[in-house]
């Protein structure tokens, strides 16, 4: 069995900065209660005035990963996001192979 983390860069256009980041803050918390996630963070960044949402999640394995995909809470967010972003969100699917704890 291989955890699997996730690593996801989002850059809303400046005028949804806020409603990403309330949206984000509600997928945290029903993220977290889903039954193979393990982990769940949103960090932010800001460089040079522009807002950059990192998310960190990390999963029992890739059945994990797609319950959360097909999760209502993520299917919803998807379906309000379209036009939040100032570009396609930037997703990396990672096979850990030796994390700290």
């Amino acid at each position: 069995m291989s955890v699997i983390a996730v690593h996801a860069v989002i850059v809303p256009k400046p005028e949804f900065v806020d409603v990403v980041e309330k949206e984000m803050l509600s997928m945290v918390q029903a993220s977290r209660q889903e039954e193979g996630n393990l982990r769940y963070d949103l960090l932010k960044e800001v460089r040079e005035g522009v807002t950059r949402y990192h998310v960190q999640e990390r999963y029992r394995d890739q059945a994990a990963v797609q319950a959360h995909r097909d999760s209502a809470h993520y299917q919803a967010y998807r379906a309000k996001a379209g036009d939040w972003f100032a570009q396609a969100p930037e997703v990396t699917v990672l096979n850990e192979i030796d994390v700290a704890g």
